[in-house]
């Protein structure tokens, strides 16, 4: 059973999920229903993913409740705007085929745009209107929350950056929690780069376990939460393991030495413009 995290508004999310990114419908209806098999209830997927119905048929396949399954999409680059908003998230949930999201995210801020922000307002509105459970942002920096701060009443739930023992980004989660918001780590295994590490392969054969288990325990232990991707069941069952150990101070002191601040993804939220 994974354990969940109360969001700032008193929803309860599960604190491992599975990320959908990179795969067609057909490949994600399988990942998801093979997923929810292996027991997992968090789904994580993005208009710009091209996935969303992939995602709503594996829900449906599964014969589990709707209530009992929390599934997040992105707001996409070219939708940012206060009735665009809208109309994106009219458009995800036909395509999931849901009524609703547990939780909608705005996916980048793109400032040079400047409608971050009357996305928000929007997003305000539909999380009033029952259309998502929980709002939040995905790689948001200190500045761009302070705009959301300064403008309106909501407080993100969640924001989505990334996260790793090689980039563990201490000071904007730091900034996260002051706020109230849930810090959830996308490419939390360094999209697969840390698993050969042999700082981690030590740890991993000290207690038993496999070097990804390792990673996901410390994304646990440090109050995160995390959507490590995986397309074979063995590996997500592998993944989900990782909630009956504990790391010992002489793990969390090892693997605090793999920071080098390595990013996976190398794009700057100040500037990155997604489509």
């Amino acid at each position: 059973m994974i354990p969940t995290v109360t969001l700032n508004n008193g929803v309860e999310m599960p604190q491992l999920g599975l990320g959908t990114g990179g795969g067609d419908d057909d490949a994600t209806r399988a990942r998801v229903r093979q997923a929810l098999e292996a027991g997992y209830r968090l789904f994580d997927t993005a208009a710009r993913y091209g996935n969303e119905a992939g995602v709503g048929r594996g829900v449906a396949d599964s014969g589990i409740p709707r209530s009992d399954i929390f599934v997040t999409t992105k707001l996409r680059g070219d939708d940012h705007g206060y009735e665009s908003t809208k109309h994106a998230l009219d458009a995800s949930l036909r395509r999931l085929g849901m009524d609703y999201v547990d939780l909608y995210l705005i996916h980048w801020p793109l400032p040079r745009l400047d409608k971050y922000a009357e996305s928000w307002r929007a997003m305000e509105e539909l999380l009033a209107e029952g259309k998502a459970r929980a709002i939040g942002v995905s790689n948001f920096l200190a500045e761009h929350l302070d705009r959301l701060a300064a403008e309106y009443a909501t407080v993100p739930a969640v924001n989505q950056i990334e996260v790793h023992p090689r980039h563990p980004q201490p000071d904007q989660r730091a900034d996260d929690q002051r706020r109230g918001i849930v810090t959830q780590s996308w490419s939390p295994l360094s999209r697969g780069g840390l698993l050969a590490d042999p700082v981690l392969a030590a740890i991993a054969a000290r207690h038993g376990r496999t070097s990804a288990q390792i990673v996901l325990r410390w994304h646990i232990e440090q109050g995160l939460t995390a959507i490590p991707k995986a397309s074979h069941i063995d590996r997500m069952r592998q993944n989900a393991d990782v909630f009956d150990f504990v790391l010992t101070d002489d793990d969390r002191t090892e693997i605090a030495g793999l920071a080098n601040g390595t990013e996976v993804s190398r794009l700057d939220p100040r500037t990155h413009e997604e489509f």
